[in-house]
C-alpha cells in the first residue's frame, strides 16, 4: 500500500470518530496536508505532514504509517507523530468561593434552625 485516501486514514487514526465526520472536516477546510486545504479523496503518503481542527483542538502529525480500517488506540499510535502544541490551561468551571459566602452549609444550616426555635 503506497497511499491511502485521507478521510480513511484520518479515521483510522482516530482523529475523528467516524468516516463521515472526517469527510466533513476535509471538505470544512478544518484539514490541511503539508499547508494546503485537500478534499476528502485526496491520497497521503509517509511523511506528509496533517495539520486538522479537531473536537480536542490543534493536531499536528507526521505520516509514518498507512491504514484504511480503523484500528485499536495503540496500533493507531503507530500511525503518525505528534507535533501537537500543548493544549491551553483548563479554566474553572465553578468560580471559587470564600467560605461563609452563599448558601449556608448543613451544619450552618442546623445552627439556625436551633437559633430560631429558641
Amino acid at each position: 500500500m503506497e497511499s491511502v485516501r485521507i478521510d480513511r486514514w484520518l479515521c483510522a487514526s482516530r482523529l475523528y470518530k467516524t468516516r463521515s465526520l472526517s469527510q466533513q472536516a476535509c471538505t470544512g477546510g478544518l484539514v490541511k496536508l503539508n499547508g494546503a486545504p485537500v478534499r476528502p479523496s485526496h491520497p497521503v503518503r509517509p511523511g506528509d505532514e496533517i495539520r486538522a481542527e479537531a473536537p480536542r483542538g490543534l493536531v499536528v502529525w507526521v505520516v509514518t504509517g498507512l491504514a484504511e480500517k480503523r484500528l485499536s488506540a495503540p496500533e493507531a499510535q503507530k500511525l503518525y507523530e505528534d507535533h501537537s502544541p500543548p493544549p491551553p490551561p483548563r479554566e474553572e468551571s465553578v468560580a471559587p468561593r470564600a467560605r461563609g459566602t452563599g448558601r449556608p452549609t448543613k451544619a450552618e444550616r442546623r445552627a439556625l434552625d436551633r437559633l430560631r426555635h429558641l
